[in-house]
């Protein structure tokens, strides 16, 4: 992917922060949803947001399904540019949201986390069988890791739920990701985002279920390492930290995945350090890495109309359709 940014957002950090608040997001107008709820094998919901008028889309037409990232939604900047593509392009489009990511608590004693790749193999499943028709896949930053390691996990069977797809800015190298957020700006800005919405959500879970973890050591956890460390590796299955970003991290895997791959990642996002990057030899034949020097984290602002963010849900969605 060719990728020049505006000269007027330098660096990484203006290339990430300014298109997620102040950018234009569509063409065509307010994106607008129907939720649906689906029951969970474990006895608990996910909540998926449906592009209203999706239904009208052209015959035999893919489904587009995106996999939203840390703390995001169908309404984080990313989501609603690429329901706009899915629009323009007369595709279906749905994002299934992360356990407790629609603006309501889920009910099990568990959340989300970057390796969760059975939720997405479960789910993508289920929206093939429904769908009928071939399926393209999307993940962005925490949801493309988990996306790739679904693909890497399903081998050659992931072409029955999936035709091709794609990351974008996924922080492949976990333990990579958490060190650079944890560091000078970063630390300042981005870790006190996520930390003020992610901490009020877990000390609701523990009023849902009382013991779940150490309540004053969450209020106490200052990056996000230490609230993984005390949050969501013991509540997935994980040791620790250092265990969690191991064993979920999409990096080490990319050569296991055997239906059509996108890996794009800017080599100045905040929080994806570019010696962190996977090079070709990791990738495998089905992997494609893009890998531009400009962009920021989920950015690629154009230089036109006030920085819309259409041009990267463009390449990509553009990429998938041609790769399934």
């Amino acid at each position: 992917m060719e990728y020049t940014a505006p000269w007027w957002l330098p660096g990484g950090n203006l290339q990430t922060i300014w298109p997620a608040l102040f950018a234009r997001r569509t063409w065509d107008g307010p994106v607008t949803y129907r939720r649906e709820r689906w029951p969970t094998p474990d006895g608990d919901f996910v909540d998926l947001d449906w592009l209203a008028g999706s239904a009208g889309a052209l015959p035999d037409a893919p489904l587009l399904v995106l996999f939203h990232g840390l703390e995001g939604s169908s309404r984080s900047h990313y989501a609603e540019a690429f329901a706009d593509f899915a629009r323009g392009q007369g595709l279906q489009f749905v994002v299934p949201h992360f356990r407790g990511c629609s603006g309501e608590l889920n009910l099990a004693p568990r959340a989300y986390h970057s390796g969760d790749y059975e939720e997405i193999g479960w789910l993508l499943a289920r929206l093939r069988e429904r769908h009928g028709q071939p399926v393209l896949a999307v993940g962005v930053s925490l949801g493309g890791n988990a996306l790739l390691r679904w693909a890497a996990e399903a081998g050659s069977a992931a072409g029955s739920c999936a035709r091709a797809v794609a990351a974008v800015c996924a922080p492949l190298d976990l333990a990579a990701g958490g060190r650079a957020i944890a560091a000078g700006f970063n630390r300042l800005v981005y870790t006190g985002m996520f930390l003020r919405s992610m901490k009020p959500k877990a000390l609701k879970k523990l009023a849902q279920h009382p013991g779940l973890f150490d309540r004053e050591a969450l209020l106490a956890a200052r990056d996000l390492y230490a609230f993984d460390n005390i949050f969501t590796a013991p509540l997935h299955g994980f040791r620790d930290s250092d265990d969690y970003y191991a064993r979920a991290s999409a990096r080490g895997h990319l050569h296991r995945i055997r239906i059509p791959a996108l890996a794009l990642n800017a080599r100045n996002d905040p929080f994806v350090p570019a010696d962190s990057l996977p090079g070709a030899r990791e990738a495998g034949a089905q992997v494609r890495l893009w890998q531009p020097a400009a962009g920021g984290h989920v950015g690629f602002p154009s230089g036109r109309l006030r920085g819309h963010v259409r041009f990267m849900p463009e390449q990509v969605g553009r990429w998938l359709l041609a790769a399934q």
